[in-house]
């Protein structure tokens, strides 16, 4: 099923991107903005109270729209896709560009900590319930390039509702940063 939303979060992450690197001048700027507003505007007549949070569709999936690393309505997502192999390998391919620079021509060291939070998370995660971040340690062994990266995590042991995973982002399959962490999923509400 295409999501109706997909073809103006995209816009808007291209508007992200455009904003951050134009040269244009300044009737420029202003006709720019002037579009921008109008289309809040547009946007703003009919608005949820709060957050998005995660919604279920009609097909009972559960669907993360506002979530910063795969909300598919969230245009500062990258977004990611986490897939999971049969070998317990939780990992994605993502290209992070000039909305995610920290250093310059290299990805925040914050976005960095926050793809790997998520991705470690993603082991522990199971249908029944979510895995919450317990404790998160990194090493930045290089500066990570902006473009095109893969980030993986695995898990090294569980002990009851603590899972320990490990993991690492690379770019042209070196690493740049790697991640230790505890995530645990909490007791049942019942």
């Amino acid at each position: 099923m295409n999501n109706p939303h997909e073809p103006l979060t995209e816009s808007v992450r291209s508007l992200i991107d455009a904003v951050i690197r134009t040269e244009v001048g300044t009737d420029k700027l202003a006709a720019a903005h002037a579009h921008v507003t109008a289309a809040l505007e547009l946007l703003s007549e009919q608005l949820m109270p709060g957050s998005f949070g995660v919604r279920v569709t009609p097909d009972g999936r559960s669907q993360p729209s506002g979530n910063v690393l795969i909300g598919q309505r969230n245009a500062i997502a990258p977004p990611l896709t986490v897939e999971h192999d049969d070998d317990g390998l939780v990992s994605t391919e993502v290209e992070l560009g000039a909305a995610y620079e920290g250093p310059v021509g290299h990805v925040h060291g914050g976005v960095c900590s926050l793809i790997l939070d998520h991705l470690l998370g993603a082991t522990a995660h199971r249908p029944d319930g979510p895995a919450f971040t317990g404790t998160l340690q990194l090493r930045y062994v290089r500066p990570t390039p902006l473009g095109r990266l893969r980030a993986e995590a695995w898990v090294e042991h569980e002990d009851g509702r603590k899972t320990y995973a490990r993991g690492r982002i690379l770019s042209g399959g070196e690493p740049t940063v790697e991640a230790q962490g505890v995530f645990i999923r909490p007791r049942s509400a019942g």
